[in-house]
């Protein structure tokens, strides 16, 4: 069986690189020895048979509209497989879109595709950017990212991904980032976010795996791989003043 993870307008929602958290899925899929393939759909004739995970990436506010009209084609796909548990990962305008709806500075607004709780809206502080760590809810994992949104999101605050421990996240004094319901999760975090967060990536393609009456074992590869991502991590957590655990390794010496 070949697991297939589907990346949904990577023409017009993969400014900051989102799109690619499909490659990771694929990857990580590949060195635990399982099939696995990416599939970009730009619109629901594209769509595969088998859908096992989805990525939306985050686009301008230029393309809102665009994205917007051809994600509404898929509305009725996208609630089915949120009620159905296949991993959706949506980020920046494209966690946005499948809220109840987008607020714009000039008093218009977007209505979203009401998959997820909460609305994006006008920071009245101005745009947010900058290194955003955040503690996830219900693990002792750290999540980590970069987040660069000109909205607040607001509505969701109690399902959220996690706390935030250094950034904005949702809004600054918010104290949350993103929002979760049931496998879809709603995140700013760019990074990409999975590249970045080796365990949140190894989540998601456990459930996958489980749906399809798979195993999902991380392999040798996968672990050299996360090395080298755990040194950036813990590079990115100290530059943001985030207390770092000491590792596995350092702890036996």
């Amino acid at each position: 069986m070949t697991l297939t993870i589907v990346t949904l307008l990577p023409s017009l929602l993969n400014t900051n690189g989102d799109a690619e958290n499909a490659a990771v899925l694929a990857r990580r899929a590949g060195w635990a020895g399982l099939d696995a393939r990416v599939v970009e759909v730009e619109s629901r004739d594209d769509l595969p048979a088998r859908v096992d995970a989805i990525v939306i990436g985050s686009g301008t506010d230029a393309s809102l509209d665009a994205a917007r009209t051809r994600l509404l084609e898929l509305h009725d796909d996208l609630r089915r497989w949120g009620t159905e548990g296949v991993p959706i990962l949506a980020v920046g305008t494209g966690w946005e879109l499948l809220s109840w709806g987008i607020e714009l500075p000039d008093g218009t607004g977007i209505e979203g595709l009401g998959i997820l709780p909460g609305r994006a809206v006008p920071d009245v502080g101005g745009r947010i950017i900058g290194d955003l760590v955040v503690a996830e809810r219900g693990s002792r994992e750290l999540l980590v990212g970069f987040e660069n949104h000109a909205r607040a999101y607001v509505g969701a605050e109690g399902s959220p991904l996690g706390r935030v421990r250094s950034g904005a996240g949702n809004a600054k004094g918010s104290g949350q980032e993103g929002v979760v319901m049931g496998e879809v999760i709603g995140t700013h975090l760019h990074g990409p976010v999975l590249a970045k967060n080796p365990a949140l990536a190894d989540r998601i393609l456990t459930t996958m795996a489980a749906r399809a009456g798979l195993g999902y074992e991380p392999g040798e590869k996968t672990r050299v791989v996360d090395a080298y991502a755990e040194s950036a991590r813990r590079a990115h957590l100290t530059a943001a003043g985030v207390e770092v655990e000491p590792a596995a390794s350092d702890a036996r010496d």
